[in-house]
């Protein structure tokens, strides 16, 4: 994940604190559904907090919080109580909110009554909004002062903000209560044994035309949130396993990725993948491309999304200050006043170093998918563009790898996935100097060569095909010659910026293995370091190793876990044949999302298993976040070794589950034009519904790099042992 300073983690939000996420907009609040200014809570769009105060009391009590259930990603429920005329401890009044987040909020008030005699309540709501910037309310220092208006109407207030010739404007509506400038007053009697119920909505006031209900009861219909996640749960695979706790953290999985979603707005058909709640629901490079690629089985058009919303983006001209270079693919975007406080001080910023292999990585295995050659051409350039940055200015001092050093004192230090300011470090402890190479990196790099060779052969360029598969074998060497330290059997996280090996025990390494950048002999020596008690907590493989001097369980990069990287680690695992171990990973990541209700945060911590029976939370972790959410699908498709190549005519099964998982039954699976079913009987697959133009074979997907190299060689396309 990438933050907008040098220490990137997200600012802590307490606990006890509910997010809601619907596309691009988010809110956060307390768990009695209250939300305060002084704290990181509110409703944000477009990455602004339009709603800062929505605290509710009644007959002068705020609501002691009894539960906060969310239903869906961007609807929750809060039940609380609220102390009686006597001051006893139950009381007879229980209060309903029922939230739910859009274009802004919606909430449906209840409060019922439960004792014998009717009940006067004099119930308030205290309102404001200071059109904070998402940055400032992340990082606790709101500096902008607003001037702001307000209008009182019959059943609505209307807050109006303007600063520096910016105006902002929100709507809140509600009826049959008495208005005044700080809020709505409604004067009621709750009957005995009955309920009082209104609803409240806070919309910006340039979309009050388009402004809908919310929150809907069944009679009326779905909301249009409803609507929206009915059509992805409609598109995506239908799933049953055996182990069903398994079965619920996949199913959240889908539900979070679903409300991660986000549309271009220059292209509303296209939809793209938003990094995480509640700091990044925005485009990112890395983040979505990476969740992009792990959700590939569940629904390719987002990958496909993604690309085209970046390639629009890539860079052209040369900008230290947004770090644009030509070809370059971007950080992240920032929408609206936000650009002014973001990374380089614009709405763009490029300070990544991984995203434009990725670019092209990802592009590779899009093209896998089935989409029309067509739609695949046309990113053509941009993926040619894109090496040529990973040549040029990728590669400024032409060794032949990659590297990164800010091109301002204002963008990040580190510009790989661990972006940090401490990320990268030495084994004593000592912060690595950029420039930096970083081993993942050149995983990546391999990866884009790889899949713009096999793209070459496949469209009949054998010219460009020969050039970089014969580029692929000269990096390889060269990357183990230079990275490999014989001495501690594993490779240096980094090449410093005195081509020393940084020679920290990381989890980067890992990275390398799904790519195919490891040599094989070198690959049982990283496998036994990555599953050593200093490396493997237990709930997961740790960013970096308890015995080195810069790790600290409870940091963001130097020892915590992150689904993510074990994911892609275990799925590089499997690539060299070590099926137990993968196991023994995904089972630890399944188990530990059993503590957060199917749901696996960002990061937890790197306590050991043995010292802590569940895992420890990190107190800033994003949840949802989208390539924790797609964590869940890597592990199984990859235990599963389900993939697919359309153009060669072929999916792939061969499944490892472990026995425990139970058998899958899948329905409604994309594959080419079609949808097919799978079901997996004790580690038996068997699949229905194939297109005609399609074959099942039992065994691994051909690597791109093993295609690449038989093509190189004038081979006829086969398959042989991973």
């Amino acid at each position: 994940m990438a933050g907008w300073n040098v220490d990137t983690a997200a600012g802590p939000l307490g606990a006890g604190t509910v997010t809601l996420v619907e596309g691009s907009s988010f809110c956060i609040s307390l768990s009695n559904g209250d939300i305060f200014p002084e704290q990181p809570h509110g409703v944000f769009h477009q990455d602004t907090r339009i709603l800062s105060r929505w605290n509710l009391s009644v007959n002068g009590h705020s609501l002691e919080s009894l539960t906060a259930q969310p239903k869906e990603p961007y609807r929750a429920l809060f039940a609380g109580r609220i102390r009686g005329p006597d001051g006893k401890a139950d009381s007879p009044l229980i209060v309903e909110r029922l939230h739910e987040v859009g274009a802004g909020i919606q909430e449906k008030l209840t409060i019922r009554n439960f004792s014998l005699e009717s009940v006067d309540c004099l119930v308030s709501l205290r309102v404001e909004a200071d059109f904070a910037d998402l940055f400032e309310v992340k990082a606790a220092r709101i500096q902008n002062s607003w001037n702001e208006t307000r209008h009182v109407g019959v059943d609505s207030i209307t807050i109006s903000s303007e600063w520096h010739n910016i105006r902002k404007s929100i709507v809140i509506s509600a009826s049959a209560a008495e208005i005044e400038s700080d809020g709505l007053t409604f004067r009621i009697t709750v009957p005995a044994r009955g309920y009082w119920s209104t609803s409240l909505s806070v919309v910006p006031a340039a979309e009050e035309a388009d402004a809908v209900e919310f929150v809907r009861d069944k009679k009326d219909g779905p909301s249009p949130s409803d609507v929206r996640r009915l059509e992805w749960v409609a598109k995506t695979p239908r799933l049953q396993m055996g182990n069903r706790s398994i079965e619920r953290t996949l199913q959240r999985s889908y539900d979070d990725l679903g409300a991660l979603r986000i549309e271009d707005p220059r292209h509303p058909e296209r939809v793209v993948v938003a990094a995480g709640a509640p700091w990044f629901m925005t485009l990112f490079g890395r983040d979505s491309l990476w969740a992009s690629e792990m959700s590939l089985p569940v629904d390719p058009s987002l990958a496909l999304g993604t690309l085209q919303t970046l390639a629009d983006y890539q860079g052209k001209v040369v900008d230290p200050v947004s770090e644009e270079e030509p070809g370059k693919i971007l950080h992240e975007v920032r929408l609206d006043v936000s650009s002014g406080l973001a990374l380089g001080g614009k709405s763009v910023y490029y300070g990544s170093v991984d995203a434009t292999p990725l670019f092209v990585a990802v592009l590779g295995s899009v093209s896998r998918w089935g989409f029309a050659k067509d739609i695949i051409a046309k990113l053509l350039p941009n993926a040619d563009r894109a090496l040529d940055w990973i040549r040029n200015f990728g590669d400024k001092d032409g060794d032949g790898f990659v590297e990164y050093e800010r091109l301002n004192d204002q963008g990040l230090i580190h510009q790989g996935w661990k972006d940090s300011w401490d990320g990268i470090n030495f084994a004593d402890g000592r912060l690595a100097e950029p420039p930096l190479a970083l081993c993942e990196v050149q995983a990546y790099v391999y990866a884009a060569y790889s899949a713009r060779a096999w793209m070459a052969y496949d469209a009949g360029d054998e010219a460009l095909g020969n050039e970089l598969a014969d580029q692929m074998v000269v990096f390889k060497k060269k990357f183990n010659e230079q990275f490999w330290m014989p001495k501690h059997g594993y490779y240096a996280v980094a090449l410093d910026n005195e081509k020393r090996q940084v020679d920290a025990c990381a989890s980067n390494m890992g990275h390398c293995l799904w790519l195919g950048l490891v040599d094989e002999d070198k690959a049982p020596l990283i496998a036994k370091r990555l599953m050593s008690p200093e490396m493997f907590s237990g709930w997961g493989i740790r960013t970096l190793g308890s015995d080195m001097g810069a790790y600290n369980p409870a940091s963001y990069h130097n020892g915590s876990v992150w689904p993510h990287d074990n994911a892609i680690i275990a799925a590089g695992l499997l690539r060299y044949g070590f099926m137990e171990e993968a196991q023994r990973i995904s089972t630890a990541l399944l188990e530990a999302a059993e503590y957060t209700g199917g749901r696996l945060p960002e990061l937890f911590c790197g306590f050991s298993r043995d010292q802590f029976p569940e895992p420890v939370p990190y107190p800033s972790a994003c949840s949802p976040q989208a390539w924790a959410a797609t964590t869940p699908i890597l592990l199984i498709t990859s235990l599963m070794r389900y993939d697919a190549h359309i153009s060669q005519g072929g999916m792939w099964m061969d499944p490892v589950l472990p026995p425990s998982y139970g058998d899958v039954h899948i329905t409604n699976a994309p594959m080419g034009t079609g949808r097919i079913t799978i079901d997996v009987k004790g580690s038996i697959p068997s699949v229905q519904g194939l297109p005609d133009n399609i074959t099942f074979h039992r065994g691994y997907r051909p690597w791109i790099s093993e295609l690449v190299e038989q093509s190189a060689r004038g081979r006829t396309w086969g398959r042989r042992r991973s």
